[in-house]
Parts: C-alpha cells; structure tokens; sequence
C-alpha cells in the first residue's frame, strides 16, 4: 500500500504507500496533542526487553515501496516512508509512551515550556551536547529558519504543511544561541507537534532558501542528528543503510545499522519467510496465516493511527466536480463490507472509521458518517441528471465513467473491487487503475489524475495540525488537498479550530469541520490500521508501537 503521512502521508508499517500528515508516517511518532491525546491503548508490542538482554550490534532489515522523492519530510514530494527514514537520523522535541503521554526528548531538549499565553509564547531550550553530524552545534538558528520556511510567506518554499508557523510572530534568540523563544500572532493548539511527530528539526543549511529546501535533501541527506545516519546509498541495488552516527552524544545504540530495501509488494512476504528482511506490515488474512506459519517470526498487534481512505477530485470539469455526486457515490459504497472482507480476521470487530480528524478509541472521535443507501443515491442521482442509459449513468452525453488510481497492490485492488461492484448497482461505472510505488504522488495524485484515489493517511495524535494540511482549500497552496475540494466555512472553522487553546471546545470544533466534510463529499474513510506487524522472533524493542514513540538506541537482537 501506498501511504501518505498527515501530520502531514494503512499503514502497513514497513513497506507502503502514505501520505504523511502533520505527524506524520507509520509505526512510530504518533505523539500526544496538546489537551486531547489519542487513546487508542494504554500498551504497545515490542517485546521490551532491557539493553543488557541484547547483543551488541546486528542490522535491523525493513523494506520500501520505492526510493524516496525527497528526503525533506516537510517538502510536498515526501511520502510516508520517509519518515521511516529519518526518524533514526533527526531531532525531536517530544517522545511518547504506549498511552499517548508526552515527555521531552532530553537528547535535544533540556526543556520546552509555554511560558506566556497573552501573547502565545512557548520557550525551547536545546541540550548543549546536541550537534549536527559535522559537529557543529544545533541552535535557535536553526529553529528560526524552520519556521520561516513552513510560515507560508514565501511560496516558493513547497511545504506539505505550515506545522502551524504561519500563525508565528516571531522566533528568537534566548538566553544564549541554546534557547529558542517562539511567540505567536495566533493561539496554536497543537504548538507541542512543531517539531515533533514528523516536524523533524533541519539545519538552517536545508531551510535557508527555497532553492535548498525543494532540491538538496532530493538524492541525500548531508546533516543528521540522531543515533544513526546515512552510510550509503545505492540507487543500482534499491538499497539505503544506516550506521551509528559518531558524533551522537546520546546512549550508544545497540544495533550497528538499519538497511532499507526497495521491494515489490508481493516480494514483502517471501523476504521476511526466507530471513531477508526482519519485519513487515500484515494486511491481509492470507499474509496474518503465512506469518504465523513461519518459523523464527512473532505477530505483535497494537492499532494504528492511520486509515485507508478514498480521495475525490472535485477540480473544474472533473466528473466529480459536483458535491451532491460526490455524497450520491459516497452512499453507494458499502464500507462495512470492505471493512468485513478486508480486516475479519485481522481485528476482533471489524468496523468502518468514521470521521476525518480521529481514529477510533481516540479522545474526540465521534460518528459523523452518513449512512449506506444505494436507493437514495440512485434516486439523487436522477435528479440530478444523471439517467441511465443502460448499464451506466449519462448527462449531457458523458458517462459517469469514474478512473480509480492505487498502489499496485492485492489490498488496494480487494478494496477497489468491492466499490466497483457497489458503483455498478447503481449505474456507475469503476475503472481501476494501478501504479507503481515510484512517482505516484509526485506524477499522479499531486496533478489530480484520477477521479478516485486510494492511499493511506498516517497521522499521530497531534490532529488538529492535520487540518490545515488536507482539509483546508486554496487554489494557490494545495498541501495535501489533492481533491480540490472545500469550503469558505470549512476554512473558517479550521482557523477556530486552532486558535482554541480549550481542548474541549477544540474537539467540538474538530467535529463540526468532520460533519461538513461528510456533506460535500470530500473523501471517505475506510479501515483503519490493524497495528498487525510480523517481525523476527528475536528482535526486541520494535513492532507494533501503537501511539509509542520508538527509542532506535534500544533497538536489537536478543543475545
């Protein structure tokens, strides 16, 4: 599956198609928002084991769907597999624990306060060992440059996402070039998920110009900061590894690298059965009974903040252009039966989600759906001009002939098959298409060339960041608005949103945009994530992390 991180791209967690939100990608970094961490769990399964119950060294093997557009997880090209990849390699203000509590990562962080409400203030204060792999110290400079970056005021910078810096005033110097003090024009709710989840801190070298922060993390990364770093790279094998970093001043991590290879969906499998790769995402019933099957390998199961969904195209003469064809088609598919024939077995109670902004379990999820009726959206759409003619739906002698774009992959396609079949019973006819991993944001979906499109969004517990990033519409600045689909009124009520430092009052916001969502028809949410990960027996401290952040020093084999 292709994945998108929000923030910002089902999260099959090691090798997918995402789309990150905020917080973006899959099995790790789902920290707590301010004022409403997700519950989702209270555990995680890793297999915790102390440090001195592993050996050291061994190389952690996982799998791609492709190599990356772009290393810069804030750039609009990065999907959410990358942030797999720097997750070992850069700094973040906040950990969290299997039931969404935040806490200060200390190696970057000594202390991060909101110090002043009136206006908003919120003080950082870096440790003084922390430096980039070169050496060179990590500063305010590099916070300052940052948030310029994502601010919006330039667009020339192509972010996924302003990570809430457009409502920043101003960042400045502390008490020394080791403290950051950021004040805003605006309340921010979600002000702890700036440079956390997947807001990775960059040096100022990557966020200076516009130039650097479109093209220079392309092929590499140059400036890390975490317990491992790029070692190589080789486009001819599909492979990426990484070693410890040297200059990491933090605990020493037990494994000596963690390969990435690129690898077909249906090679996924094979590769983990033959002790080629150490863990992969279990999507499916035939997968979940393999694993099981094979010797030396683990099933650890937590859910996951990340869902399958469709997105539709709602551009100028689009087929779908018009939102009560939209809702019409959204009636028409039955998401219990695809929630049934894809997670039974996988989950004890397979049912649909239902809401944009939270995952089930979550601390503000409601029903705001709108219910399966194929009579009534047969019915709307004869009103609204759509006759048969046929076997398919006609107005104005264009068909209602709907192209359906995924990731070449058994789960997407089983999900795809199942809407067509809905959509035919009401004279609508599903034309599915698949495309390689390689280029399908940056060549398909960002250039809306589809009608309908099927990714994953893996978010973290910072959700009101997501808002901004995928449901608010301009014309001028998509981010991950790839339907061009919204609202005056939808924007209005994410700026409120925001600005609501009241973590109830902010859910009944949240809420509010998820209803009207659901009535123009924007996307519509299926599964989310099962959490189910096949990882080698022996490995410790990694699986399924839930809302967990990981610790990549802690990493390892059992001796």
């Amino acid at each position: 599956m292709r994945i998108r991180s929000l923030g910002t791209r089902l999260a099959v967690p090691l090798i997918a198609a995402t789309v990150m939100l905020a917080g973006c990608a899959t099995g790790d970094g789902n920290d707590a928002a301010q004022g409403g961490a997700a519950q989702l769990g209270t555990t995680n399964d890793i297999n915790p084991r102390d440090v001195s119950e592993l050996r050291d060294g061994g190389n952690l093997r996982l799998a791609l769907s492709s190599m990356p557009e772009t290393w810069n997880v804030l750039h609009n090209d990065a999907d959410g597999e990358v942030g797999g990849l720097m997750r070992p390699q850069m700094p973040r203000a906040f950990r969290t624990d299997a039931a969404g509590n935040l806490s200060v990562d200390t190696n970057y962080f000594t202390n991060v306060e909101l110090t002043a409400t009136d206006p908003q203030q919120v003080t950082y204060t870096i440790n003084p060992k922390a430096v980039w792999s070169d050496g060179s110290p990590i500063t305010w400079e590099d916070m300052r440059s940052q948030a310029h970056a994502l601010d919006g005021s330039d667009p020339a910078y192509l972010i996924r996402m302003s990570f809430g810096f457009d409502r920043v005033e101003k960042v400045e110097r502390g008490v020394d070039d080791r403290q950051a003090v950021i004040t805003f024009k605006q309340h921010y709710a979600d002000w702890k998920g700036q440079f956390a989840g997947e807001g990775f801190l960059f040096p100022k070298s990557v966020t200076e110009t516009p130039e650097a922060f479109n093209e220079s993390l392309r092929n590499e990364v140059k400036l890390t900061a975490g317990p491992f770093t790029v070692q190589s790279v080789d486009r001819a094998l599909q492979r990426i590894v990484l070693g410890r970093n040297p200059m990491w001043w933090g605990d020493k991590p037990k494994l000596d690298s963690i390969t990435f290879s690129v690898l077909a969906d249906d090679a996924v499998m094979p590769a983990l059965q033959n002790n080629e790769i150490d863990a992969i995402g279990i999507a499916t019933r035939d997968d979940m009974k393999i694993a099981q099957n094979s010797p030396g390998v683990a099933i650890r199961r937590a859910p996951g903040a990340s869902w399958t969904h469709v997105t539709f195209n709602g551009a100028p003469g689009s087929i779908l252009e018009d939102a009560r064809v939209r809702v019409a088609i959204s009636k028409a598919i039955d998401r219990q039966g695809i929630v049934t024939a894809v997670q039974n077995g996988l989950v004890e109670n397979p049912v649909p989600l239902n809401s944009h902004v939270y995952v089930q379990g979550q601390v503000g999820y409601q029903d705001n759906s709108i219910p399966f009726d194929p009579d009534a959206a047969a019915r709307e759409l004869d009103d609204l001009g759509w006759k048969l003619n046929g076997d398919v739906r006609e107005k104005d002698g264009r068909k209602l002939v709907i192209r359906d774009v995924m990731y070449n992959s058994d789960s997407w396609v089983q999900m795809a098959q199942i809407i067509q079949q809905n959509l035919a019973r009401i004279g609508v006819q599903l034309v599915i298409e698949t495309k390689p991993g390689q280029g399908l944001f940056t060549d398909v979906i960002r250039p809306g060339n589809f009608d309908m499109a099927h990714w994953v969004w893996s978010s973290d517990v910072f959700a009101l960041k997501n808002l901004p990033q995928v449901y608010r519409y301009d014309p001028n600045d998509l981010q991950g608005n790839y339907g061009r689909i919204g609202s005056p009124e939808i924007n209005d009520l994410i700026d409120r949103a925001l600005a609501e430092l009241d973590p109830q009052r902010a859910i009944e916001l949240a809420n509010q945009i998820d209803r009207k969502l659901w009535e123009i028809g924007f996307s519509l949410p299926l599964t989310q994530s099962a959490g189910n990960v096949a990882v080698r027996a022996d490995l410790a401290n990694y699986g399924a992390t839930g809302l967990a952040s990981y610790d990549y020093t802690k990493i390892g084999f059992l001796k």
